[in-house]
């Protein structure tokens, strides 16, 4: 493959924030590129829907910040040998390069990850996939809470509410013990949601024009250092003993090499050929696979409070997204 050139990417152009669903030459998607943009989807869906899954499985090994980081050890290298391969400047120029890598790697990877594998050790991966799946909402809400002049309309309003009532039913807390070991995980992977939402703002705000390759290679080995040191800070247990048993290795493996490594590839292509609104749709279809290798694997069963909030998670990102919907649909009609 080729080495390409920086080109703008929807987190760098102000003036345009999405792909247009066209090919190289600009002519609209064909029929089989469009079969295999739906493979692609799904597949990444899947991907990403199964690292759930693999975090609850490494977790019986690994603490959990330790774990993290030394995902994304593996995960940075193999990216950023990626960067050095696919584009032209694989390193962050300048302020506002650095600055966006910071971000990334403090909000998006660290903070993220650090919440979500913590809080993971107390409630199901279906439910950490479900309650992650809010992001798409929150991230709208904190750009317009970022830029007062474009506020969310009342409907927009609504949406974040009933999403996050979503969360409160996964949650279930109890008056008479809201420190309980669940109600408190399920908050942590909320938090997590919530770092990566901001993170994401911040990050397209900064608009470094930054190749998305760098800024996700660099973020990722600095998130690993950050959690790394926390690690130490927390004074979380060092037994390479443990490390050697298969389903270690092997969820281990998973989440750096196919959910990070091979996942965010396919995010990448898939940036290419569709539109933000289906890109944040993986989201929705990713704990589904999470519920179901949930219960292949590990025996976690979905119970009804965490369907009824995914649902409502899923209504609130259609009441946000309402207007983006509508416009690509409409798009996709006029070029049909």
């Amino acid at each position: 493959m080729p080495r390409r050139r920086v080109r703008p990417t929807p987190r760098q152009s102000p003036g345009r924030r999405r792909f247009e669903p066209t090919n190289r030459t600009g002519s609209k998607v064909g029929l089989v590129s469009s079969y295999r943009s739906v493979g692609l989807f799904l597949a990444l869906a899947a991907i990403w829907g199964t690292a759930f899954v693999a975090i609850d499985a490494g977790l019986e090994h690994f603490p959990p910040v330790l774990f993290a980081a030394l995902r994304y050890d593996i995960a940075g290298v193999f990216m950023l040998a990626y960067a050095v391969y696919a584009v032209d400047d694989p390193f962050p120029r300048g302020t506002a390069q650095w600055t966006t890598v910071a971000v990334g790697a403090t909000l998006l990877i660290g903070t993220y990850h650090a919440f979500l594998f913590v809080g993971q050790q107390h409630t199901t991966a279906a439910a950490a996939a479900v309650v992650v799946s809010l992001s798409p909402v929150l991230t709208t809400g904190f750009a317009r809470a970022l830029v007062p002049s474009d506020a969310l309309s009342p409907v927009g309003v609504l949406g974040v509410l009933v999403g996050l009532v979503g969360v409160g039913v996964i949650a279930r807390p109890d008056p008479a013990n809201l420190l309980a070991a669940d109600v408190v995980g399920k908050l942590l992977v909320f938090f997590a949601a919530a770092s990566f939402a901001l993170g994401s703002v911040l990050t397209r705000r900064i608009d470094a024009g930054m190749p998305i390759e760098t800024m996700e290679a660099w973020s990722m080995l600095g998130g690993a250092l950050l959690m790394h040191l926390l690690s130490v800070a927390l004074g979380e247990p060092v037994d390479v003993s443990t490390w050697t048993h298969p389903e270690a290795l092997g969820a281990l493996a998973y989440l750096a090499l196919v959910a990070s490594a091979l996942g965010f590839l396919l995010y990448f292509a898939l940036l290419e050929r569709l539109g933000a609104v289906e890109i944040n749709m993986v989201s929705y279809v990713a704990p589904v696979f999470a519920a179901v290798f949930g219960w292949l694997y590990l025996g976690q069963v979905v119970d009804t409070a965490t369907v009824a909030g995914f649902a409502l998670i899923a209504v609130g990102f259609l009441l946000v997204k309402r207007r983006s919907i509508h416009e690509e649909f409409a798009g996709r009609r006029e070029n049909a």
